[in-house]
């Protein structure tokens, strides 16, 4: 799973933002994550690892800490599935990353197709570049291309295979623009040149250092870590793990409630 290099002077000088003491924690949970999604373990794959990390209670204080960076926001336009959906899924990215676009084509549409559709989840894109300036330029052309409510499609052309390998240079760039359907490919030049994009880029990636990520992609579940491009099994496991606390939570309080009343 990448990391950034050393040249990437720019993002790894960057210091994280804490968002409370529990958080601080999380940040050791999401490199343990990391590690065990990529070092050795008894069985000799590192995948059964990662499953164990976010098998971890979901109510814990850490999980519901970092579940709170959820935006659920009705007007984000890198966001898709229902804003009061049960489970959200946090991505932090970089359109350089070849395993951000391994799961990207090979995991991200069955999770779409199983759980985005019928409710149950919500899938939030965290711009997360971390390999220098064309990681920048990419990211902020990504934004650029969801104010005319095309992100999606960007990054469905961003992630294609071989995608990558062509760069991500300002004419590649427009082209992966009109690639996506961009109608005003004028206006989407301006707006990836733009001090709003910029400013939408950092706030976004300062989140992730924030949380203790150092590789892409890292993922959050409700606020559990996952690292990596793990299989669908390891998203199917956290997402319905998720699903079922919220649904438990929910039966809890309006029991509670009716007692009260009572």
């Amino acid at each position: 799973m990448p990391t950034p290099s050393s040249t990437s002077s720019s993002s790894s000088s960057k210091k994280p933002l804490l968002y409370g003491a529990v958080v601080v924690l999380a940040a050791g949970l999401l490199g343990y994550a990391s590690y065990a999604a990529t070092g050795p373990d008894d069985s000799g794959s590192a995948a059964s690892s990662s499953v164990a990390e976010v098998s971890d209670d979901p109510s814990a204080d850490v999980y519901a800490e970092l579940a709170g960076l959820a935006r659920r926001d009705p007007g984000d336009k890198l966001a898709q599935g229902r804003t009061d959906a049960p489970v959200v899924l946090i991505e932090y990215a970089d359109f350089k990353c070849g395993y951000c676009g391994k799961f990207a084509r090979d995991t991200e549409p069955a999770l779409i197709k199983k759980y985005v559709q019928d409710g149950t989840l919500r899938i939030e894109w965290r711009n997360f570049p971390i390999f220098g300036e064309e990681s920048e330029a990419a990211a902020r052309a990504a934004w650029a291309a969801g104010q005319q409510n095309r992100f999606w499609e960007f990054h469905r052309a961003a992630y294609a295979e071989d995608a990558k390998e062509k760069g991500f240079g300002k004419d590649r760039l427009k082209e992966l623009a009109r690639q996506a359907g961009v109608q005003d490919l004028d206006r989407f030049v301006r707006d990836t040149d733009g001090t709003a994009a910029a400013d939408a880029v950092r706030t976004d990636q300062e989140q992730g250092y924030g949380i203790g990520a150092t590789s892409t992609p890292s993922f959050l579940v409700n606020g559990r870590p996952i690292a990596g491009a793990q299989p669908m099994e390891t998203f199917t496991q956290a997402i319905e793990a998720a699903a079922e606390a919220e649904a438990a939570k929910d039966t809890k309080d309006t029991k509670d409630a009716k007692d009260t009343a009572k």
